[in-house]
């Protein structure tokens, strides 16, 4: 058994997140840790709301409210989303706690004292018209790497490379359009090149990454310069370092202090417990492995920026230094990175209305039907469109009329004919193929997942449900009312690959998982859910909610004899059968 950290990028609080946020961080990274429990690992799920920096800012400034009453509704939001949705975080917290606020200030003064945070002076820009500050990210104009017309002053979400507002060609406002003006300025600023070979050797040490990632976070070491820290901004965490500390308008660069959110969640996560530093299992264990879930666009933050900050800390580069208080913390052991997922052929835009929100979607269809989609169909490796054609189809084709069909017809056979799970007969070589197929599934299926190929997965899992529909089709157990013996022999087969599949299928569909255990009779949770739970701040702030949740309890990973016997009940359908009119209503909702 391994202790392993499933950190999960942290979605921004400044309005509700698509579908395509949580086909890149949400359902990869619980389908993995739902699996690796079961497989008998010590798993921390942890993530929250990022709170901090600009757009937040401008919202509240729009809206002419305080910046934290904008992240207190989308955190709500975003929470209760997550929540409906299953994912199964130890801890979902937020970015404005003062437990996080502590963490993140503490790595930025043991970075300072190890030389690797260094002060410049840079240019700053301001809005000519207004005076105020205009952040990097506020600024876009064209990439002077790639040419991409719209790249951001703090990076190119087309080549993905980090900029300054300075580098960009013909720069503008994003919020009126006006030309930003340059002045001088005074930031700390990460010294990378100072950390290049430690990064370098640890780049170059990793194995089993998706090669798309591994390839660009490689390139990266390319150009690596200082990058700045801190931000003129009054909304964030504020810098703690004598002469900083109390100017209003210098902050904590967003991105320094939303990676740091994964140690500070394990931290809260363990103060909230009986035991305040098994945080440690996790990050100071040299065999604790640590797996890091985002979308393609966050890549330099949790390949480069992130594992900068902890080499720093841990006083790893060239100017040596020695640990903080937190003593030397784990790098990741894989930066787990999914493509876009597109909509209809474009891209998510709320501004155009081309999007659904996961409230507007779980308001209408199943959790499980969008996990099962974004399990076998999402941008695992390279981007992929969601349609609402091929919802239908995947809903009904294959979740409805494959392992719904699967469940219900094995199940009403069986308790129409026995009442129970019957006592199997003398078996054929048919049922002993079946039964040796599922049973030899969960090796690399579990292998599959363990190693994110979740669309391979779950692929090879509904291989087995087609091999059992098939097996009921051929036996046609509902002839067999004369042989008592062999319709049985046949049910309780058939129903032994059922709970064999509910098992195999249990990470990427939690919520029909515990529906069919319980049609099968059985008693107990075999996928725990999460609750949210409203709590104070530890230390002394304002109080928000949380996702957690109890999921030691789980079957092991493997198959588990179904007892003869058993009461069984007429069941119910598992999955709703989608009407094709639902193609229509649904793209009338999308803008033109």
């Amino acid at each position: 058994m391994s202790n392993v950290l499933t950190a999960v990028a942290w979605p921004y609080a400044n309005g509700p997140r698509h579908i395509g946020h949580v086909s890149g961080f949400g359902v990869p990274s619980d389908v993995f840790s739902r699996y690796m429990r079961m497989a008998g690992h010590d798993v921390l799920m942890v993530s929250g709301t990022d709170e901090h920096g600009t757009p937040i800012l401008v919202q509240a400034e729009q809206e002419g409210v305080p910046p934290r009453e904008i992240a207190d509704r989308y955190n709500r939001v975003i929470v209760e989303d997550l929540h409906a949705l299953g994912l199964s975080y130890d801890l979902f917290t937020r970015t404005t706690t003062r437990n996080h606020a502590a963490v993140a200030q503490e790595l930025f003064r043991t970075v300072y004292k190890n030389g690797y945070l260094i002060e410049q002076k840079t240019s700053g820009a301001i809005s000519p018209s207004t005076g105020r500050t205009l952040p990097d990210r506020y600024i876009e104009g064209t990439c002077p790497i790639c040419g991409y017309d719209g790249a951001r002053g703090d990076q190119c979400d087309n080549c993905g490379n980090q900029l300054d507002p300075t580098d960009l060609i013909n720069p503008r406002s994003r919020i009126n359009g006006e030309k930003p003006k340059f002045i001088e300025t005074e930031h700390f600023f990460l010294d990378l090149p100072a950390l290049a070979d430690a990064l370098g050797d640890w780049l170059r040490s990793r194995q089993g990454w998706r090669p798309n990632v591994l390839k660009f976070s490689l390139n990266l070491l390319d150009d690596l310069r200082p990058r700045a820290m801190t931000r003129d901004i009054d909304w964030g965490i504020p810098v703690p370092m004598e002469g900083w500390e109390d100017n209003p308008n210098k902050r904590l660069y967003v991105w320094f202090d939303a990676v740091i959110g994964y140690l500070s969640a394990a931290i809260e996560w363990a103060r909230r417990s009986d035991d305040p530093d098994a945080w440690q299992r996790w990050w100071s264990d040299p065999a604790a492995l640590q797996y890091y879930f985002m979308g393609k666009d966050n890549i330099t933050f949790h390949s480069q920026i992130w594992p900068a900050e902890l080499l720093a800390y841990d006083g790893k580069g060239a100017k040596g230094g020695t640990p903080g208080r937190y003593g030397e913390l784990n790098l990741p052991t894989e930066v787990v990175s999914s493509e876009f997922l597109t909509m209809e052929g474009r891209k998510f835009s709320s501004s155009r209305q081309v999007v659904i929100y996961v409230r507007d979607f779980l308001a209408r269809y199943q959790p499980d039907a969008l996990r099962y989609f974004i399990a076998v169909a999402g941008p695992e490796t390279h981007d992929t469109d969601f349609t609402w054609s091929e919802f239908l189809r995947r809903t009904n084709d294959e979740l409805v009329a494959g392992w719904g069909n699967l469940v219900n017809r094995s199940i009403s056979m069986a308790a129409k004919n026995f009442g129970a799970v019957p006592a199997p007969g003398e078996l054929t070589e048919t049922d002993r193929a079946l039964l040796a197929k599922s049973a030899a599934a969960f090796e690399p299926i579990g292998q599959l997942i363990g190693t994110h190929r979740q669309k391979a997965a779950i692929t090879e899992a509904m291989r087995v449900v087609a091999e059992a529909n098939k097996y009921i089709s051929e036996s046609a157990p509902w002839k067999l009312g004369e042989d008592r013996e062999r319709q049985g022999t046949v049910l309780h087969t058939a129903l032994q690959v059922v709970s064999d599949c509910n098992t195999l299928l249990s990470p990427f569909l939690p919520h029909s998982a515990q529906r069919v255990h319980e049609l099968l009779g059985g008693a107990g949770v075999v996928a725990p859910q999460p609750e949210i739970r409203e709590v104070d701040d530890l230390d002394g702030g304002p109080g928000y909610p949380v996702l957690t949740g109890d999921y030691a309890d789980v079957p092991a990973w493997a198959p588990t004899p179904l007892p003869a016997g058993r009461e069984l009940a007429k069941p119910k359908p598992v999955f709703t059968k989608l009407d094709p009119s639902i193609v229509d209503e649904e793209l009338s909702r999308l803008g033109g």
